[in-house]
């Protein structure tokens, strides 16, 4: 981890001048930060597992206590699932509420943008979008129960992809609280029915043994890639302006869709349905 976060701060400043003289050659400053992050990114995960590695040999690490605890793990879901379909479930995994988390990102300033008080955000968007949010989960549970697992999924990630263009609609729309009230209870409802499937679809790929480890991996990696990208909205929303930004985040939901049908069509073939 210190070795992770070393890497981001040294190369801090040779990023910031990568990321000009990369934004003028391509003529796109977002694009050119978001390559330049990206890179970084992976040095420093690249850097952390040397580091890792060295210890390991050198004695500095408890080597079974890794391997019982962080590669046993790995390992053993990859075994059960084989590299194609594991490769599969985890890009799913880490792209499935991008839409969402990329658009949540920027909400509270775009609320604020378009003139809402903080008193009316937090009624509208905070409490009342709690109550839809638990109310989706509820009906997320039930119609995954009903109808399966990998069918609620994926109607969550399309209701989670077409919500997300209502706040177009509010965008052009302005300060109007009935739309505002209307967006969020389909938008928080779409999320909640979303993360109710997927928490049951992660429950389903852990092994007993290494429940605790391999949950924690699934739910980080949830995070991870759209939180990178979410890191760049404010950009994308000063480049290009709400409304194609809320397009944006509907229209990046669309492969999570094609992840969801491969990855329920490949489980099926191993199953047997």
């Amino acid at each position: 981890v210190a070795g992770f976060i070393l890497t981001f701060h040294f190369t801090a400043d040779m990023a910031a001048d990568l990321k000009g003289s990369l934004g003028v050659l391509l003529n796109n400053k977002p694009l050119a930060g978001l390559l330049v992050e990206v890179i970084r990114l992976g040095f420093g995960i690249s850097v952390a597992a040397v580091i890792g590695k060295i210890a390991m040999a050198a004695g500095g690490v408890n080597k079974k206590m890794v391997t019982d605890s962080y590669l046993a793990p790995v390992s053993d879901f990859f075994n059960r699932y084989g590299v194609f379909l594991a490769w599969l479930i985890l890009a799913l995994i880490g792209l499935y509420r991008i839409s969402d988390i990329v658009l949540g990102v920027i909400s509270n300033v775009f609320y604020q943008d378009l003139g809402f008080t903080k008193i009316e955000i937090a009624s509208v968007v905070k409490t009342f979008g709690l109550f839809m949010t638990i109310a989706g989960g509820f009906l997320g549970g039930f119609l995954s129960i009903r109808y399966g697992v990998l069918k609620i999924l994926f109607m969550g990630a399309v209701l989670s992809s077409l919500t997300n263009l209502l706040f177009m609609v509010l965008a052009d729309m302005g300060h109007n609280l009935p739309m505002l009230y209307l967006v969020i209870s389909a938008d928080n409802l779409a999320g909640g029915l979303a993360s109710a499937a997927f928490v049951a679809f992660l429950s389903s790929l852990t092994n007993i043994r290494f429940t605790a480890i391999q949950y924690a991996i699934f739910t980080s990696l949830m995070t991870l890639v759209p939180k990178v990208f979410g890191g760049y909205s404010g950009t994308i929303v000063d480049a290009l302006g709400y409304a194609s930004f809320f397009l944006i985040t509907a229209v990046i939901g669309i492969p999570v869709l094609i992840l969801v049908w491969l990855s329920g069509k490949y489980l099926g073939m191993r199953n047997g349905i």
